[in-house]
C-alpha cells in the first residue's frame, strides 16, 4: 500500500495489513505522522506532538512483528489522546495556562490500555480551558481550526481530536464528552464521534462534576469506533463507576431493517438552522429506505432539558471560579464569565438539581421502552461550523459563555448515561458537515453502533481529503 494511503487507512485496515506483514508499524506512523506535518499548521490540533517516543514505539511494535510476538488488536496502529488524560512523560494542560506543566508519571488507565493493545501513542491534542465550550479555542494554544474550511471552529472540547479525524491525519482519536464534546466536534469536522454509555470506559481521576463526563472514539468509521472502544471498555479499580463487564470488538452487521427509531428535529425546543435541519431530515428518510421504521415525535422529556442542564453545568464549572484578577486574566473569558454567572449557585440548589437530574434520565431512559422505541434520531447540533472566536455563529444572538443553546440535543446523553453517536450526514452549500445523532436508553451501545453502521452503509460520506 502506498504511503500516503498508509495515513488515511482505517485502523482496521491498519492492524490487518500489520499482522500480514503487508506494512510495518514504522511504515504507518511515518505516513501519519508525515500528514500531520503538511497539516499541524493549518489546524493547530496538537499541545504535544511527541514524534520521537512515537517512532521508538513504532520500531519496537515492528520488532515484535519480526519475533512472531502475539499481536495486540491494535498493533502498531496510531492513536492521539485529549489532554485531559494523562499520558506518561507529557503534562497534562487541559488547556489551562494555570494547569500543571510536569509530565505525568504514568498513563491515564485507557491510555494503558490502548497502549497495550499495541496502539502507537502520537501525542496530546487540544482542548477548550478545562473542557467548558464546544468551540474550538482555548488561552493555552490558541484556536484549533476546522479541516474543512481554514478559520472555522472544530467544535470542543475535543477540538484536535476532531479537527486531526477529519484531515485524515490518523484513524484513531480519544476525546472526552460531558455535554457534547465528542459528538459536536465529530459533527464539525465530518467524522464519527462515539459516546458510549456512562461506565463502559474508565475516566481516570474520576471527575467530581456530577457524574458527566464519558470518553470515546473519533474515528472516520463505525468500525473503528468499536475496535477502539472495546479495547478500552471494562472496569477498573481507579473509576468506581465502571461496569462489570468488557465490550466485543466488531459491529452487529443487522443494519437497520426492524428497527423502530423515533426521530425529533427539535426536541420540542431546540432551535436548528433550516440548512441543518434539511440535511437531517434527508439522512432520516435514509434510515426509512434502509429498513428501519421512523416515527416523528416530541419526547416528553425534551423540553425539560435547558433549564436543568444549565444548573447543573453551571454547577460543574463553579469550582474553576478565579480567585483574582490576575488569575481571570489567565483564563478564557467566557469561562470566567460563565463561573461568575454561577458565583451565588449554592449547596442547597445544587443538591436540588441533582435531585431532578436523577428524575431526567429516568425519564429519558425509560421513555424508549414505554414508547416502544430503540433509538432516538436528531441532529447532532443545530449549526454548522462557525467563525473561530465566537460562542455562537454569527446570525445568532451573541452570549458571552451559553453555547449550549445550539447543543441541545447532545447533553441530555450525559444526563442519563444513555450512548450516542454523532454521524456524518451531508454538506451544507458552504461544504462545512452536518452531524445526525443516533442516541439509545443506557446500555444500549451495541445497538447504536449497529444502526450507526447501517446508516454509513446506506449513506456512505466522502471524507474529502482532496480538497482540504
Amino acid at each position: 500500500m502506498p504511503t500516503t494511503d498508509l495515513a488515511t487507512a482505517s485502523a482496521t485496515e491498519l492492524a490487518a495489513l500489520v499482522r500480514a506483514r503487508q506494512a510495518s508499524p514504522v511504515e504507518v506512523t511515518e505516513a501519519v505522522l508525515a500528514r500531520i506535518a503538511a497539516w499541524e499548521g493549518r489546524l493547530n490540533a496538537f499541545v504535544a506532538l511527541d514524534a520521537e517516543r512515537a517512532r521508538a514505539a513504532a520500531q519496537a511494535a515492528e520488532a515484535a512483528v519480526m519475533r512472531g510476538d502475539p499481536l495486540g488488536p491494535l498493533h502498531g496502529v496510531p492513536v492521539t489522546i485529549k489532554d485531559m488524560q494523562a499520558v506518561a512523560g507529557l503534562p497534562t494542560r487541559r488547556g489551562s495556562r494555570l494547569s500543571d506543566a510536569t509530565p505525568a508519571t504514568a498513563d491515564a488507565p485507557l491510555v494503558a490500555r490502548l497502549r497495550a493493545a499495541g496502539a502507537v501513542i502520537l501525542g496530546k491534542t487540544t482542548s477548550t480551558e478545562q473542557g467548558w465550550t464546544a468551540v474550538s479555542h482555548n488561552p493555552l494554544t490558541g484556536a484549533t481550526h476546522n479541516p474543512w474550511q481554514h478559520g472555522m471552529t472544530s467544535g470542543g472540547s475535543s477540538s484536535g481530536a476532531a479537527a486531526l479525524c477529519g484531515a485524515g491525519c490518523g484513524p484513531l482519536h480519544l476525546g472526552t464528552d460531558g455535554a457534547g464534546s465528542i459528538r459536536l466536534p465529530a459533527h464539525f469536522c465530518g467524522a464519527v464521534g462515539f459516546k458510549p454509555t456512562y461506565g463502559r470506559v474508565p475516566y481516570a481521576p474520576v471527575p467530581n462534576n456530577g457524574a458527566l463526563s464519558h470518553a470515546g472514539p473519533i474515528t472516520r468509521s463505525v468500525a473503528d469506533a468499536a475496535l477502539m472502544f472495546s479495547v478500552m471498555a471494562g472496569p477498573h479499580p481507579l473509576d468506581h463507576t465502571t461496569l462489570g463487564e468488557t465490550f466485543p470488538g466488531g459491529v452487529p452487521t443487522d443494519g437497520l431493517r426492524g428497527l423502530r427509531i423515533a426521530y425529533s428535529p427539535d426536541l420540542g425546543h431546540a432551535k436548528v438552522d433550516p440548512e441543518v435541519a434539511a440535511l437531517v431530515a434527508d439522512a432520516v428518510r435514509a434510515l426509512e429506505a434502509a429498513g428501519a421504521v421512523v416515527e416523528q415525535v416530541t419526547p416528553p422529556w425534551g423540553p425539560t432539558g435547558p433549564a436543568l442542564e444549565r444548573e447543573i453545568w453551571g454547577a460543574a464549572m463553579r469550582p474553576f471560579l478565579p480567585r483574582d484578577a490576575a488569575e481571570a486574566a489567565q483564563m478564557d473569558p467566557g469561562l470566567v464569565a460563565c463561573t461568575e454567572a454561577y458565583r451565588d449557585f449554592g449547596f442547597l440548589q445544587g443538591h436540588a438539581a441533582q435531585g431532578r437530574r436523577f428524575a431526567y434520565a429516568a425519564a429519558v431512559n425509560s421513555w424508549f421502552e414505554e414508547a416502544g422505541f430503540d433509538l432516538l434520531a436528531t441532529p447532532a447540533a443545530s449549526v454548522a461550523a462557525f467563525p473561530v472566536g465566537l460562542q455562537r455563529p454569527p446570525h445568532w444572538e451573541q452570549h458571552a459563555w451559553d453555547w449550549l443553546v445550539w447543543a441541545e440535543f447532545s447533553y441530555p446523553f450525559n444526563l442519563s448515561h444513555g450512548p450516542a453517536v454523532a454521524l456524518p450526514c451531508g454538506r451544507t452549500a458552504a461544504g462545512l458537515p452536518v452531524g445526525l445523532q443516533l442516541a439509545g436508553p443506557r446500555l444500549a451501545d451495541s445497538l447504536v453502533l449497529r444502526a450507526a453502521a447501517g446508516f454509513l452503509e446506506a449513506r456512505p460520506f466522502a471524507p474529502g481529503f482532496s480538497s482540504l
